[in-house]
């Protein structure tokens, strides 16, 4: 195994990256921003290395510092976590060419997937239903139009590169299309340096399931269930769990099967997530595919007694997967609330300052992923996540109501947070029921 390992990454995926290390008996390097000197994980690695200022671009994505870490540190390899580096197959190629193992997809896996047109042509090529659409990015006005046309409104016009929500667009009549088109051209350029559109049938009223998935690289490849990720505000995902509320377990067995057919068809390794849109008919259709661990990984864990993390650093070490399919059991029922600095009764507006108190609940089937502590100041230069509350029931109702507790509970102070937000959506009766599709909130909290 390996002796020791750089944490490209800041915040709560840091700190759960250095649990896992410490758990495998591997050595910790933490690298951190001069506004995160002050961070839990820098607190928590074995070993810390300053990387540059506060801007991302200086620090956390700037890659020369980190590959110098690294080296003057021994490190063996790196752990990206999500965000940032994770899904880069330039910074990949780079710690290969250094000797360095990058825990994650490969570069050619990155580059497939991460271009969402050409990863909808390779998974149609797999079998796996895709959304009608475009045969790839669109590359004159003239095109648009007759795509449109063909597709029919609603459609979605989507950046090819990137992801989050940035670069989409719903264009429900002809007069909205070349606008917002432009657009989206613009928003997907600012955001990922090119700015490529593909178009697809925009599906009404859907949920947004998850396959998690590991292979490793003898070509060993298993699912762990799915995840319901439908509450979620402008394509950002505040809540998720597992099982999902509607998926049967015909529907899971048939969603896992292809899904573990189309990745072992690219080679994938490591852990990975396809993401799917499912219609009321339950009929599912290929969104996007993820290389790298997942912000609600948690929930899968927690119904499966499976470390997500853990299995990467085996993978990318050359270890054999020690689990098979018929090993995976779902047990219980998870649920995931991400705790993000945000006034979510002014537009889930940023909220940073200095953490006053922090007391996280506690009790049974309680887990707290966070970076935080009684001090602390949450800067203004990073995602507003502070860290994820996720609850274990041994069903849904259980799970309902330990949540109500925990919430209750939870006593952070000095900031705004979105707790008083997930109470409403407990209380609300489509998600008791687990009635809810992606347009819940705005259907449930448009004043909001």
């Amino acid at each position: 195994m390996f002796k020791k390992l750089l944490i490209a990454n800041r915040g709560e995926i840091a700190v759960r990256i250095i649990r896992a290390c410490k758990e495998l008996e591997i050595g910790s390097v933490a690298v951190y921003s001069e506004v995160d000197k002050n961070s839990l994980h820098v607190k928590l690695a074995d070993e810390a290395v300053c990387i540059g200022p506060a801007s991302p671009k200086e620090s956390y994505l700037n890659i020369p510092a980190i590959i110098a870490a690294a080296e003057i540190t021994g490190s063996e390899a790196i752990h990206p976590g999500y965000g940032f580096l994770s899904e880069s197959a330039e910074f990949s190629e780079i710690c290969t060419a250094n000797n360095i193992v990058f825990i994650g997809a490969t570069p050619s896996n990155i580059r497939l997937m991460g271009n969402k047109s050409q990863a909808k042509k390779t998974m149609k090529k797999c079998g796996v239903p895709i959304i009608e659409g475009s045969d790839g990015v669109i590359k004159s006005k003239k095109e648009l139009i007759n795509v449109a046309e063909k597709v029919g409104y609603p459609l979605l016009l989507k950046a090819s590169s990137g992801g989050g929500g940035k670069g989409m667009r719903i264009v429900n009549k002809e007069s909205e299309l070349e606008s917002n088109y432009e657009i989206a051209k613009n928003e997907a350029k600012a955001c990922f340096g090119e700015g490529s559109i593909y178009v697809e049938k925009f599906i009404e009223d859907p949920r947004h399931i998850e396959i998690q998935i590991l292979a490793d690289k003898k070509g060993n490849t298993i699912y762990l269930g799915e995840r319901e990720c439908s509450v979620q505000r402008r394509h950002q995902k505040l809540i998720e769990e597992a099982p999902s509320p509607n998926v049967t377990d015909r529907l899971r067995k048939k969603m896992g099967k292809i899904t573990v057919k189309a990745v072992k068809s690219i080679k994938y390794q490591g852990a990975g997530t396809v993401e799917f849109l499912v219609d009321k008919k339950l009929n599912f259709y290929f969104m996007e595919m993820n290389t790298r661990i997942q912000v609600e990984h948690p929930v899968t864990e927690m119904i499966t007694g499976i470390d997500l993390v853990k299995h990467q650093i085996n993978i990318a070490y050359g270890n054999k997967l020690n689990i098979k399919q018929n090993d995976i059991k779902l047990f219980g029922h998870s649920i995931e609330f991400r705790i993000n600095a945000e006034d979510f009764k002014n537009g889930f507006k940023p909220s940073p300052g200095n953490i006053s108190l922090f007391l996280p609940p506690g009790g049974k089937g309680i887990r707290i992923d966070s970076f935080i502590y009684p001090g602390f100041d949450v800067p203004i230069y990073y995602d507003s996540l502070l860290g994820k509350l996720i609850i274990w029931g041994i069903d849904r109702k259980e799970a309902l109501m330990r949540a109500r507790r925990a919430l209750d509970e939870f006593i952070l102070d000095g900031v705004k947070t979105t707790i008083p937000f997930h109470k409403l959506v407990l209380d609300n009766k489509k998600f008791k029921s687990g009635n809810y599709t992606t347009h819940f909130v705005e259907e449930e909290f448009s004043s909001l």
